[in-house]
């Protein structure tokens, strides 16, 4: 969702549970916006139901810090890449102690700002969600304003909402081509000579008379996961599901243009149509059948974790662009760091986050070598350029990707990445509509016109008009 982020942002090492749950259960937040803008609580001096305005700012601490904070992560990989920082920030703050919980915040975190009880004073968000809840977040654009200049345009635009930043960007998730070298070579296939996605079509084919019956493109199944996708091949055309103005974008030639080409695929049967690393999806890629993945940076995972007989085969290159010239990359996924305004501490959990993400010994401890990766963490990379430098590498080359160094490649491709907008509130409610109808035309049933068509309406009059 990156215009959108991305959306979940890279999966942790239990993620294929976890995307799943969002995928059955979806997240109504636009709903759940309403539901807390009705029943908030009146903080710093405000009044009324729709509760903190939105000119609230935060302000860092001065002086020497001291106090506890309560930090809110996901169980998995990334809790204890962040876990095993907390003891250099403690280097540079050691009267602060943060209380660091491993929570299910799709679960816990709404109900905590509807009662106000227990509220956190960071908690480790998905970029999607950000603006669903931005009324009880704290405006971070004060504390931010140094860093800004140096934070990549499009994190900070998905977190920008009415002249406000409501979330500390965390990664950037730039979209790669992932592919199986030892496969396409086998078949003649010349994987430099993929620079358009037309190319990659005709590379398609010819894998095909190579091995037929194969499906060599990657088509998404998952209807969340989907439309995830689709943002990413959309912020390559600088455009998103919605514009600055948080107005609806589909009906656009670039929306024309993305669905047209997933169409083709899979009406010239280009592709294997799987969920994102389910058994089926594993199978087609060990065999040799599914040999290019379009996907954001987490994708590495597999090779290291999921493939055992391709382990080494797989390489990434900068995605396809839509046309000559045009942005090899766009942004699939992201997290951000938010700060309630009802949190005790927040103020001091700014300054764990602000070391975590821009403080060079903050981000070395959570992308370089650690306990948890040993290598360094390599999927995703740093939204904040400082830390994202092509020369000084925070992890090392992989043997999955056959010695490849991905930080050379990721951060070349990060760099092209559009700025896009804010995602709205409205967006993962957006997955009923669009991403099923996508999911539809895959399918047979639908034409790309016909998704366009249906999709915008429905987002429009169920979803944004309620807002």
């Amino acid at each position: 969702m990156t215009g959108m982020s991305a959306v979940p942002a890279r999966p942790d090492s239990s993620a294929t549970g976890r995307l799943s749950r969002r995928q059955m259960n979806g997240l109504l937040v636009a709903a759940l916006a309403g539901a807390l803008a009705a029943c908030g609580p009146s903080i710093n001096g405000d009044s009324g139901s729709g509760g903190a305005a939105k000119t609230d700012l935060l302000k860092a601490p001065t002086g020497d810090p001291s106090g506890e904070i309560v930090i809110w992560d996901r169980s998995g990989d990334l809790f204890k890449v962040f876990k095993a920082a907390i003891p250099a920030f403690n280097q540079k703050y050691p009267n602060i102690k943060v209380r660091h919980e491993a929570v299910d915040i799709d679960a816990k975190l709404q109900n905590t700002l509807i009662t106000g009880t227990d509220v956190p004073d960071g908690v480790f968000l998905d970029d999607a969600k950000v603006g669903g809840f931005s009324e009880y977040l704290w405006d971070l654009k004060d504390v931010l304003k140094p860093y800004l200049p140096d934070i990549a345009p499009q994190k900070v635009a998905v977190s920008s909402l009415g002249g406000g930043i409501y979330g500390v960007p965390y990664d950037l998730d730039p979209g790669l081509l992932f592919y199986n070298e030892k496969a396409l070579k086998a078949a003649g296939v010349d994987v430099e000579a993929i620079e358009t996605y037309d190319d990659l079509l005709a590379a398609a084919r010819k894998y095909q008379e190579y091995r037929p019956g194969s499906g060599p493109i990657h088509l998404e199944q998952s209807a969340f996961l989907g439309q995830l996708q689709l943002e990413m091949f959309a912020g390559q055309l600088g455009t998103a599901l919605a514009g600055g103005d948080g107005q609806l974008q589909l009906d656009s030639p670039a929306y024309t243009k993305i669905l047209t080409w997933l169409d083709t695929v899979s009406k010239e049967k280009l592709g294997t149509r799987a969920e994102y690393l389910t058994p089926g999806d594993v199978g087609a890629l060990e065999s040799g059948d599914q040999v290019f993945y379009p996907w954001a940076i987490w994708f590495s995972y597999a090779p290291q974790q999921q493939l055992p007989k391709t382990s080494g085969d797989w390489r990434a290159m900068p995605l396809p662009a839509w046309e000559p010239g045009g942005a090899r990359s766009g942004a699939m996924g992201g997290s951000s760091f938010v700060l309630p305004k009802a949190g005790a501490n927040s103020g001091l959990a700014w300054l764990f986050y602000e070391f975590l993400m821009f403080d060079e010994a903050g981000y070395e401890a959570v992308w370089g070598p650690n306990d948890v990766y040993p290598q360094g963490l390599n999927t995703s990379i740093p939204s904040y350029r400082p830390a994202a430098n092509p020369d000084k590498p925070l992890f090392k080359p992989l043997e999955a990707l056959g010695g490849q160094d991905l930080w050379a490649t990721a951060t070349a491709a990060g760099l092209q990445i559009p700025a896009g907008a804010a995602i709205p509130a409205w967006w993962s409610g957006a997955v009923d509509y669009l991403g099923n109808d996508l999911q539809r035309m895959l399918d047979g049933d639908l034409t790309p016109a016909q998704v366009i068509d249906q999709a915008g309406p429905d987002i429009q009059k169920n979803l944004i008009d309620r807002s």
